[in-house]
């Protein structure tokens, strides 16, 4: 049941994209097309394409993870960076949507010792959750900060939130 499941969101995940993909190169192989109408759809086709890829990377490291094969690379990574970078990643999503996006980085460098894509692949989907169920109009702020127990990195939304019934499978 559990692997049924994955297999109808993973559908639901790659036909999104993919639909919208077909969708705007079908309207951007029309004739007489302004170049605005031309310049939105690369941009919609460019961040689905990005979603499908990253969505492809996500199924892969599932992959290694379950078969052992997952290395980790352990070196100095300052977390405003990967946070900055996150942000950047996020940002076209939230402007097509409306949302704000707020970026509160620590004013001194984060150095930690971690793996530098992991990190920016935990921020991006953290952010990439946030923008995708916060409504038009609200707000996601990425912040950083220095605590007493280590580094932070906290993503927060104006979104509807995580229905307590789910929390216990998260």
């Amino acid at each position: 049941r559990a692997k049924e499941e994955f297999l109808a969101s993973l559908s639901h995940e790659l036909r999104t994209p993919l639909a919208a993909i077909l969708g705007w190169t079908t309207i951007m192989r029309r004739d007489k097309i302004d170049a605005a109408t031309v310049q939105r759809g690369i941009d919609v086709v460019t961040r689905n394409a990005q979603a499908l890829s990253q969505l492809v990377a996500d199924l892969l490291d599932v992959s290694r993870i379950v078969s052992g094969k997952l290395s980790l690379r352990a070196e100095p990574v300052d977390l405003n960076r990967v946070a900055s970078t996150a942000a950047d990643t996020a940002r076209p999503d939230a402007e097509a949507k409306g949302v704000r996006l707020v970026n509160a980085f620590a004013t001194a460098p984060l150095e930690l010792i971690g793996d530098s894509a992991r990190l920016h692949q935990v921020a991006s989907n953290l952010l990439g959750n946030a923008v995708k169920f916060t409504r038009a109009g609200g707000t996601v702020t990425v912040s950083t900060a220095a605590t007493p127990d280590g580094l932070e990195l906290r993503v927060s939304d104006t979104g509807y939130g995580i229905p307590a019934a789910h929390l216990p499978r998260i």
